[in-house]
């Protein structure tokens, strides 16, 4: 009896180790990345990118609950999902609407304290400059600085290993050793440029070219207040404009006048981007113009698809039709073909100079379109290359779903004498019709986004005139919020074009909301 109770108990102790094991092995890698993780955020809120470090902190607190506690642990396979769904749908889309209400741009990308840094760091020549030289001696260098007539030197250092910050000058009648190249000081520039050297006199002077040192001082002075610089040259005073996101001169009674100083800073401007697309006629009307012609651009290519794409699927289905395989094969290669490639190759096609279309337009005509000059043929291009990539999908949706009709329906509408148009409108149509609408609608959704084949084919071009923006006649919300971003006159303005962003999610996001419903529909 005793025997066995040892042999239970001796199997509960070896069981139990391994799990015992798991156990600590589980929580130092859940430990592990919660310390890294934390260490990253830490970094990260250091540097200013209160975002970022809460997006980790976001990610790394949701897997130690998730994998850390028993209850929530069988949702682990579920975790990466979501985390991926967090990382690349929420996360920029929040971050994309943050920025609509911000003045961020090329001119304004740092933190109001990290500007006034940059600012703190100017420095100015404020007196005479003199000419020095770099000397190797045997134990080391020196530098010898010429003020007038007196030649004044240093004491030995070793250049490579540069940790001395101020060093005092000394009268010498010469120094003991070879003259350095100018190629020693250009290599070693970034150490002697941090070290300040102390006059007999008192003045301090810093290396200001690769053959000179002077007096070099802050050029701004913070004062007490923490907010207010004073320039050291000019006497100006400079105060942050939270308006503008500048650091701007101020006048006796506080008001601000002049111009800007850069870098500028972030700043909240509320609803500003949004109301400049409404007030700024030079704004305004582009995005007006290009928002009907992204519906029309939309609209026209879905329904020239699905007209071509319902032909052409209707008669590759024809059984008296020879060799009807060869004649899918054919008319699917467009869409097996890589987009760019043949967007690419039509770019080529209608070039106004060289390109095939024009040579056998003005051959047969005698005429020669200037496809990328004028904006009506300019869209006009534009939808014949669209269509042309777009009409082997519709053609395969209509195949399938031309398939799916029973054949009893056309011979029962024959018996009663109808033809081939009373068999589309009474019986194709109304069966094809309720599951074919989602998908025209999420076509309209991918035309109304169709980035690539704007930028490829035309860049938005022709360019419209008299516009805040860059804005061309071909562009697509999508495109012109690409080129207020990255392509704007006046400096790239992410706010501007993290609002036209917002707009556009919006409208993409009612799409798919109507997707939806008609979908529900179809279902029904």
């Amino acid at each position: 009896m005793q025997s066995v109770q040892g042999t239970d108990a001796m199997t509960s102790a070896t069981t139990s180790l391994p799990t015992s094991k798991s156990v600590f092995i589980k929580w130092a890698l859940l430990g592990s990345v919660g310390l890294v993780n934390g260490y990253a955020t830490i970094l990260m809120y250091s540097r200013g990118e209160t975002a970022f470090a809460l997006l980790t902190v976001i990610l790394t607190a949701l897997a130690l609950y998730i994998f850390g506690s028993k209850k929530t642990y069988a949702h682990r396979y579920i975790y990466p999902g979501i985390a991926g769904m967090i990382l690349f749908i929420i996360f920029p889309l929040v971050y994309t609407v943050g920025l609509a209400f911000t003045n961020y741009s090329a001119k304004n990308q740092l933190s109001f304290e990290r500007a006034q840094s940059v600012l703190l760091d100017r420095t100015y020549q404020s007196g005479e400059s003199y000419p020095f030289s770099l000397y190797k001696t045997e134990n080391g260098h020196q530098i010898a600085v010429e003020k007038g007539e007196q030649l004044l030197v240093t004491d030995t250092f070793n250049l490579a290993s540069l940790s001395v910050t101020d060093m005092d000058l000394s009268v010498a009648e010469s120094v003991d050793g070879e003259k350095e190249q100018i190629r020693a000081i250009i290599q070693n520039r970034t150490a002697l440029s941090g070290v300040d050297l102390h006059l007999p006199s008192g003045e301090d002077i810093r290396m200001s070219g690769l053959r000179k040192f002077a007096a070099v001082v802050p050029l701004y002075t913070l004062q007490d207040d923490g907010e207010l610089l004073v320039n050291n040259e000019t006497g100006e005073l400079f105060r942050p404009n939270m308006d503008v996101g500048f650091y701007q001169p101020v006048d006796e009674a506080g008001s601000f006048v002049g111009s800007t100083v850069s870098p500028g800073f972030i700043v909240d401007i509320g609803t500003h981007n949004f109301e400049r697309i409404w007030k700024d006629d030079g704004i305004k009307e582009p995005f007006i113009s290009i928002f009907i012609w992204t519906i029309v651009f939309s609209v026209i290519t879905v329904i020239a698809t699905l007209i071509i794409g319902l032909i052409l699927a209707s008669i590759v289905q024809w059984e008296a039709l020879k060799g009807r395989a060869i004649y899918r094969v054919l008319l699917i290669l467009p869409y097996a073909v890589p987009a760019f490639i043949s967007i690419l190759i039509f770019k080529g096609l209608f070039n106004q100079s060289f390109g095939e279309i024009n040579v056998v337009l003005q051959s047969l005509f005698g005429i020669s379109p200037a496809w990328f000059s004028d904006p009506l043929l300019a869209k006009t291009m534009v939808l014949i290359v669209n269509t042309w990539l777009g009409f082997p999908y519709m053609m395969i949706l209509c195949m399938g779903l031309l398939k799916a009709i029973p054949e009893d329906l056309y011979e029962a509408s024959a018996i009663d004498g109808a033809n081939f148009i009373h068999n589309f409108t009474k019986v194709t149509l109304p069966l094809m019709i309720k599951p074919l609408t989602p998908l025209l609608i999420a076509a309209f959704a991918f035309n109304f986004n169709n980035f690539v084949m704007i930028q490829l084919l035309t860049q938005g071009g022709p360019n419209m005139i008299g516009t805040s923006e860059p804005a061309g006649y071909t562009d697509l919300l999508v495109s012109y919020t690409y080129r207020i971003a990255f392509e704007g006159a006046g400096g790239q303005d992410f706010g501007l074009a993290s609002a036209i962003a917002t707009l556009i999610f919006l409208l993409v996001g009612g799409l798919a909301l109507l997707n939806l419903r008609f979908t529900k529909l179809s279902q029904d």
